[in-house]
């Protein structure tokens, strides 16, 4: 024992240093993959900041040159009024849908929203990149219901240990018109059991249609097919109803076999808004996975590689997750679900440039040699009267 524990200290001395395991083949494949999809994600970041400065930098060019153009100081003011009084009402615009946006929530959550549940309880079996996959599902799931005429009361259950913490570091989501609950659905419900619904492939109950007073259970699982069946076996266990959707009435799915969470909760926000199953997934299931639309009542089944209606899936490229977890438009329904916070950096943007349009201005007009009090007066005047419209138009971008 002592000469063992003496033999380590001369390792260290002589700088002899373990060497890591050689990683395998696949293993090394998937780390070239992970580093050229985060060269791709910086590249395209720094490409839409750039297209984004470019945007502000050509707005002030044609509003300085729309000034200098004007032929006397009165055309300028009516110029800077008319833009102070169209961002204003871009404002209010603004205010009044979020707004609305936060009043059909309420509505909803008050019972006039169907009762959707993210089932959060399968984060154990879900390696760190899956956990981040459904993140992005369930940011997309919000995003689509709050633009949503007729949208769902929508619960979070199971939300805690690492799922809760992937969550909290989206931006804005402890401000989510959502109900959260680190319980499971069966405590969050204990008094409406017998109302629950899981929504699972492998369930022999087709769902015709949507009950108000029912609770659908939409299973938060990305797993590869690893997991098969154990939506339905968990509804089982606890002895809840079961049903797949009707999607092998209207069409068949070809390419990759599996839904997302967030494409089966849009598929029942649309059929409640349209009462029409072939309608609500053709709206929202991909041109790509969609095969014969004309297939025969009964005649296309979904087996054990076919979609599960509870489940979400995981790309080896998270590009193509992210792509599939929106269906074919991922950028426009991110924009649509959080569009006030676009507006929001444009009046920001629009505010910076007026500030120094009205400082350009008066600068034009008032040459003001030192020691001339009457000018400065007149300047800090002027100054003045325009301020309180950019504070207010702050004010209510903040609201």
């Amino acid at each position: 024992m002592a000469d063992v524990a003496g033999s380590q200290p001369a390792a260290v001395a002589e700088g002899v240093v373990e060497q890591p395991p050689e990683l395998s083949k696949r293993a090394r494949k998937k780390l070239q993959k992970k580093e050229m999809r985060a060269a791709r994600n910086a590249a395209r970041k720094a490409a839409d900041k750039e297209r984004h400065r470019a945007n502000v930098e050509q707005r002030r060019r044609e509003r300085a040159e729309e000034l200098a153009a004007a032929p006397s100081e009165e055309v300028r003011q009516e110029i800077l009024a008319a833009r102070r009084e169209s961002r204003r009402q871009r404002v209010d615009h603004n205010a009044e849908q979020r707004s609305a946006r936060a009043e059909r929530l309420r509505r909803a959550a008050e019972g006039a929203g169907q009762k959707v549940v993210l089932d959060l309880e399968f984060a154990q079996l879900m390696r760190p990149t899956e956990i981040h996959s459904l993140t992005k599902q369930i940011m997309y799931c919000y995003a689509v219901n709050r633009r949503s005429a007729n949208p769902a009361h929508l619960w979070l259950t199971g939300c805690n240990g690492e799922m809760a913490t992937h969550l909290q570091k989206l931006s804005g989501y402890d401000k989510w018109f959502i109900e959260k609950e680190a319980k499971s659905y069966i405590e969050a419900f204990e008094d409406r059991k017998e109302n629950l619904v899981y929504l699972t492939a492998d369930a022999e109950t087709v769902l015709d249609d949507l009950d108000l007073s029912k609770i659908y259970i939409i299973g938060g699982l990305v797993d590869r097919n690893k997991w098969k069946g154990i939506t339905q076996e968990k509804a089982a266990a606890q002895g809840i109803q079961t049903a797949k959707l009707p999607i092998g009435n209207y069409l068949k799915l070809s390419s990759s076999q599996v839904l997302t969470v967030n494409q089966v909760f849009e598929i029942l926000l649309k059929f409640v808004e349209t009462r029409d199953w072939k309608t609500a997934f053709f709206d929202v299931i991909p041109q790509r996975k969609r095969g014969e639309a004309e297939a025969e009542v009964g005649k296309v089944s979904l087996d054990d590689d076919a979609a599960e209606a509870g489940k979400a899936s995981l790309d080896d490229d998270d590009d193509a997750a992210e792509e599939a977890a929106n269906g074919d438009n991922s950028k426009e329904d991110i924009n649509m679900g959080f569009d006030e916070d676009a507006d929001d950096d444009d009046d920001a943007d629009e505010e910076e440039l007026e500030v120094e349009e009205i400082d350009v201005a008066k600068k034009r007009q008032c040459v003001r040699p030192a020691g001339n009090e009457e000018a400065d007066e007149e300047h800090s005047a002027a100054v003045a009267e325009a301020t309180p419209d950019v504070q207010q138009a702050e004010q209510a971008t903040i609201e």
